[in-house]
């Protein structure tokens, strides 16, 4: 069995970028992220965060097609 981390990103580089994209996304849902661990964040409250970053990426996408 191999071990996959599906959590990795692909480009170090954009580790910072996406940690101010999800901390800025949390702060739109009202959700208060701590730098570090958040383990002790409810899956609703997580499954907000995620949300609002896949709602933020779709509509990025959206408009770099116009």
């Amino acid at each position: 069995m191999s071990n996959n981390n599906n959590n990795q990103i692909n480009v170090p580089e954009a580790r910072d970028a996406m940690n101010r994209f999800k901390m800025e996304c949390a702060n739109e849902v009202g959700v208060n992220l701590k730098q570090g661990y958040n383990g002790d964040l409810t899956s609703r409250q997580a499954g907000s965060v995620g949300g609002q970053m896949v709602k933020k990426m779709i509509e990025s996408y959206e408009n770099s097609m116009k």
